[in-house]
């Protein structure tokens, strides 16, 4: 199951007390203070991992506690720092604060971690505190207490290509075609349910991924339809492939619906370069492809593009597009 969104709660250790002790040794009748410092407080630490790539785990567990440091001892041993606790999180996820809404980091990178909760400070024992005129301190100080927050978790997909299309206009198909993923194909709207993330193998050895997402429809951003609580999956997209049926009886409204609906969502998502295909070209005579060929799509970064991905025509000549914007050389 893909779950993209969690709500989680977190506390650090708390630091140990400092211990009040005096040495109590043979031949030493009024040894003076021995009492060690207490350890730290164990952190919450967080770590992006690209072999996860969902936030099911946080449904069924929301509470993570780090453990507390060691009091200290006498003799002036100190006590043992608390045990961190690490929380592994697929590579794309934001933290938020929970309170504010506020991003507090982005982990957009395999291995990257973060300390999100301190633990706290380790008090002082009465060793600490002897001076000429009080050489026999009875105090310490007590530990001081880790962190405790609570935190948001959004999932983004990292990937280079972002499919954005109506319900039913051939985006999971493509996908199939092009990469590994599955997702689940059918002949009727919102087939997909969820965010795919696809591997390109292109050519000698390269390869580009796709991010597909379940499709968009008119008034998504005033809640409609499935796609637009998705569109977080494709804002880190370096292009937007728009998918509009060859059968359409008016590629330029279904586009423009298609990026205002973006633009509503995210200006800035709306900024990245745009690239528009037609799907199911299978359906169509060629005559009728020819001339469909010669019309553009305004406000699209491309020419217009044509494919089937039931018969593989035009899906290597829309792979070395997308190749070429990519790296710049369209």
């Amino acid at each position: 199951m893909f779950i993209d969104y969690a709500e989680i709660d977190l506390k650090a250790g708390d630091g140990g007390d400092g211990a009040v002790t005096f040495r109590r040794e043979k031949y030493v009748p009024k040894g003076g203070p021995s009492g060690g410092n207490g350890g730290k407080g164990g952190d919450v630490i967080i770590e992006a991992h690209h072999n996860l790539s969902t936030l099911l785990d946080f449904r069924y567990k929301k509470h993570y506690t780090a453990k507390d440091g060691d009091a200290g001892a006498n003799s002036l041993k100190d006590g043992k720092d608390g045990r961190d606790i690490l929380i592994n999180v697929p590579v794309g996820t934001i933290i938020k604060d929970a309170a504010s809404g506020k991003i507090l980091f982005d982990l957009d990178a395999d291995n990257k971690r973060i300390v999100i909760a301190k633990g706290g400070k380790g008090g002082k024992g009465n060793s600490n505190f002897a001076t000429p005129t009080n050489q026999a301190p009875r105090y310490a100080e007590p530990g001081r207490p880790g962190e405790v927050k609570k935190i948001i978790m959004e999932l983004k997909l990292i990937a280079d290509v972002g499919l954005v299309g109506f319900p039913n206009a051939g985006k999971s198909t493509l996908i199939s075609k092009i990469s590994a993923a599955r997702p689940k194909i059918a002949d009727y709207p919102f087939t997909t349910l969820e965010p795919v993330l696809g591997i390109v193998r292109y050519k000698d050895y390269q390869s580009f991924t796709v991010a597909d997402i379940p499709g968009i429809i008119e008034g998504a951003h005033k809640g409609k339809g499935l796609g637009i609580k998705f569109l977080r999956h494709i804002e880190r997209t370096r292009i937007l492939l728009f998918i509009i049926e060859v059968t359409s009886e008016n590629f330029q409204k279904e586009y423009d619906v298609l990026l205002n609906e973006i633009k509503t969502y995210s200006p800035a998502l709306a900024k990245k370069t745009k690239i528009a295909a037609l799907s199911k070209a299978d359906l169509l005579p060629e005559a009728d492809l020819k001339k469909i060929a010669k019309k553009e799509i305004k406000r699209a970064d491309s020419p217009l593009l044509i494919f089937s991905s039931a018969t593989n025509q035009g899906v290597s000549e829309l792979l070395d597009y997308l190749w070429k914007a990519l790296n710049k050389d369209c």
